[in-house]
């Protein structure tokens, strides 16, 4: 190890050089061994120490039918504890890859997963003890599960597997990780290298005429990705698991860490096209598509132009109605505290947006603009937009680099009427003192007395004049954060100073401490609640483990336009999402958010499904060897009392909720 004693190691002398990514085909019954080691790889110049499986990042894509079951030997030989969790797929709770149902995989360790594949789809797999090391370090691999029915997706000429990720190198480097504790528990790690398929300068080619399908597989610890073709036609046709309920044109796809997306692009003319990541301040290139002249034939045009409804995604729609304006099974709230003291307390502080520096106070507080905690300007002292990828010897330089807006003055946004507090969510809720909305319980936001536009429009543009972080009311905000932009204070944030919290509305249980009951064949609501509170509000991609998947109902009380099965959302700063969980497989499950320093940093849950008496799916019962220890003694290690009386959380077969009770057809649900 390295002479920093806390921290993984960083050395590659006798280490082999990554491989190539294979493409492997798996029939019903096969075996297959993953072998988890380091390697070095060539990261634009730079010899890196990284983790592989199978040598190769990212990990071999495995190609599997619907319905087909195979067996996965999983061996490590890295130098510390691991799993390998199977990201969206359903299956068996005993194979699901978490510490909560499964001992950890020591240094030398084997552990056999078998592998059920009900969906088809995208979906892939990654270490689910230090997510976020593992991860950046290269573990990630794709799975592909084709469907069992023929015209399940439109017609193509070919398939491609894009994982997008990035990388944080330091001095030729990665960015040293403590083996004790995460960092960078703010806003995650972003990386200053982009890798596409694990490379800086993919390089790839397609014929005139051709249609190509693209899985794209978002890795990163914390980047939210905007993918774009400029020049090439994208139809949007699917999503986590599986098919959209109804395909469409689309100039862009935004894919949250662990989400996936599928478009199929039509290359028309021959020529180069890039692959581009658009930030509202830059565009990023991915990887670059040789168009040649030769023609595809036969030519699948006119198949491509079609625009195709699916009916088992349609069907859905129409049973979710009574569930709609249905009173919230669950109501989980996403919030943060900041801990951080300055080092220099001596004398008066002043205190500073690490967001907008040009807001200044001299008392504790938050930022009017973002809502998040001012801290003493010693700490608030992000790097401007110019300087954030600075810091690394083979960082990442766009071809396509947007101008940057001119710096904001000391007084932008400054008024002189009186503070007034809206509900973000009912903008004429309007109160001369902080508060809860009388409403739906959000808190109510400080603004300048202008109206504030409500979350149905913040919109989700795809202008290049987006700002960052641009504020609640602002036609420009999307509630996503594109880059660190307080890339010092980020970096000195761990579990002891900062804390990402979820917490039951109905109970005001926290994190480890939910402890939610299910049965299998429950329809569950869950209202995700991600308000302008707390010491830092930003987005959050809330994922579901194998115990089913589910919809999203509503975004802010508005139907989601466009239907797919999902395990990942993308939950933006300010916006409330409703989601209909299908329960479908017993066990002990997990839900956390998917930024990978949030979940280790506690913001996850537990809950428990058990048989309803009819299915045979699976429980958690399994060889000894391959389990953890039971839940009473995974609460007391957690710090909690096991003999405290669980709160009452079952949920009933949904009746009918077209009562007389409930809003009208198109107003917001408000529990």
């Amino acid at each position: 190890m390295d002479s920093a004693g806390d921290e993984f190691s960083t050395e590659t002398v006798g280490l082999a050089v990554a491989q190539a990514t294979e493409l492997v085909e798996l029939s019903e019954g096969d075996e297959f061994d993953l072998r988890i080691s380091p390697v070095v790889k060539d990261v634009n110049g730079a010899m890196l120490r990284m983790l592989a499986y199978n040598g190769s990042i990212p990990g071999p894509t495995l190609k599997v039918t619907q319905g087909s079951e195979v067996v996965v030997n999983i061996e490590n030989h890295d130098d510390t504890d691991t799993t390998v969790h199977w990201h969206g797929l359903r299956l068996e709770n005993r194979y699901d890859g978490t510490h909560e149902i499964q001992a950890p995989i020591p240094p030398g360790g084997r552990f056999s997963a078998r592998l059920a594949f009900p969906d088809p789809g995208v979906y892939w797999y990654h270490p689910h003890i230090r997510t976020d090391y593992g991860l950046e370090m290269g573990l990630y691999g794709a799975i592909l599960v084709e469907p069992a029915e023929p015209n399940y997706w439109p017609p193509v000429d070919r398939e491609v597997v894009l994982t997008l990720d990035d990388l944080l190198l330091e001095d030729g480097k990665v960015a040293p990780f403590s083996r004790t504790t995460p960092t960078h528990t703010a806003m995650g790690r972003f990386g200053n290298v982009l890798l596409t398929n694990g490379e800086t300068n993919l390089a790839l080619t397609a014929r005139q005429g051709e249609t190509v399908r693209f899985y794209l597989i978002n890795t990163a610890n914390t980047r939210v990705f905007k993918a774009a073709l400029p020049g090439v036609r994208m139809k949007l046709v699917g999503g986590d698991s599986g098919h959209v309920e109804r395909e469409e044109f689309v100039d862009h796809v935004v894919v949250a860490p662990s989400e996936r997306a599928v478009v199929d692009g039509l290359f028309h003319t021959p020529g180069n096209v890039v692959l581009e990541h658009r930030t509202p301040h830059r565009v990023y290139p991915l990887a670059s598509i040789h168009v040649t002249g030769q023609q595809v034939n036969p030519s699948r045009v006119e198949q491509f132009e079609v625009l195709r409804t699916n009916a088992d995604l349609e069907a859905e729609r129409r049973r979710l109605a009574e569930y709609l304006h249905a009173r919230p099974d669950k109501i989980l709230a996403f919030i943060a505290e900041m801990n951080l003291a300055d080092p220099n307390m001596e004398g008066p502080v002043v205190y500073a947006c690490p967001m907008h520096p040009e807001v200044l106070s001299d008392s504790p507080g938050h930022c009017p603009k973002c809502g998040m905690k001012l801290m003493p300007t010693s700490l608030a002292t992000p790097l401007s937009h110019g300087d954030h990828h600075k810091g690394s010897e083979a960082h990442h330089r766009s071809q396509h680099e947007l101008p940057e807006n001119p710096p904001a003055s000391a007084g932008d946004g400054a008024t002189d009427r009186a503070a007034l507090y809206s509900c973000p969510m009912h903008p004429d809720i309007v109160s001369e003192t902080p508060g809860h909305c009388p409403m739906c319980g959000m808190h109510l936001v400080l603004v300048d007395g202008a109206a504030v536009e409500t979350h149905a429009d913040h919109g989700h543009r795809s202008t290049p004049d987006e700002h960052d972080h641009a504020q609640p009311g602002d036609p420009s905000f999307d509630g996503i954060e594109w880059e660190d932009d307080m890339v010092e204070l980020n970096r000195i944030t761990t579990m002891e100073n900062m804390s990402w919290k979820l917490i039951d509305r109905e109970t005001g249980a926290e994190n480890a401490a939910i402890d939610w009951h299910f049965k299998v064949g429950d329809k569950v609501k869950i209202r995700l609640l991600n308000e302008f509170a707390g010491d830092h509000p930003m987005h959050h991609p809330f994922h579901v483990h194998g115990a089913g998947r589910f919809l999203v109902l509503a975004r802010d009380g508005v139907m989601t336009p466009n239907l797919v099965w999902k395990d990942t959302v993308l939950v933006r700063t300010g916006e409330t999402v409703d989601l209909l969980l299908d329960v479908t497989h017993p066990g002990v499950w997990m839900a956390h958010c998917h930024i990978a320093e949030h979940h280790e940093n506690g913001m996850m849950l537990t809950f428990e499904v058990v048989s309803n008496g009819d299915d045979d799916t699976g429980g958690i019962a399994s060889d000894p060897e391959n389990l953890s220890t039971s839940k009473d003694t995974r609460r007391n290690k957690r710090g909690l009392q096991s003999g405290a009386p669980a709160p009452d959380s079952a949920v009933m077969r949904r009746r009918s909720h077209r009562s007389a009770d409930h809003p009208e057809q198109g107003a917001t649900p408000c529990w």
